[in-house]
């Protein structure tokens, strides 16, 4: 592990703790150059399936790709980090249980949208409208509609 202050290449680790739900360590370090500390996590890597893009080709299974969506459909929500996190292990989870080498890429984006939906509506809407690729404003109100009708005490437009 390089330092992030000098790159120095050697460190002790001082402290080491799980983080969350177990599935992560945080290891809290110090170079043994600069003596400055820093901290690292580490995560178990489970082997997950590639990725059946639409155009047919394949691509591995992105968690960072993933994260950055639902954190660009949820900015300026009341969605914490950690809602986040869990919906991603949570996903994770799902493939590593499927356990097929090969996933269409629909499924992922269904299964967030379905997290989001829970989560926070107005993020699922975000979501929807980059990953369904609405093509006007009649598919965008059609979705809309759909949502505010399983909504109880909602009056439909």
């Amino acid at each position: 592990m390089k330092c992030p202050f000098c790159s120095f290449s050697e460190d002790k680790v001082i402290d080491s703790r799980t983080a969350k739900d177990s599935s992560v360590i945080r290891r809290r370090r110090e170079c043994l150059s600069c003596n400055k500390r820093f901290n690292t996590f580490e995560r178990v890597e489970v082997n997950l399936p590639m990725i059946i893009k639409r155009d047919q080709s394949r691509t591995a299974y992105d968690r960072h790709k993933v994260e950055s969506g639902i954190l660009k459909a949820c900015e300026k929500r009341a969605v914490s980090q950690e809602q986040i996190e869990d919906l991603l292990n949570a996903l994770e989870q799902m493939l590593h249980e499927n356990s097929e080498k090969e996933v269409p890429a629909p499924v992922i984006g269904e299964y967030v949208m379905a997290a989001l939906k829970k989560l926070d509506e107005v993020a699922y809407i975000r979501f929807a409208s980059v990953y369904r690729q609405f093509k006007d404003i009649g598919e965008f109100m059609q979705e809309l509609q759909g949502l505010l009708k399983h909504k109880p005490g909602q009056k439909t437009p």
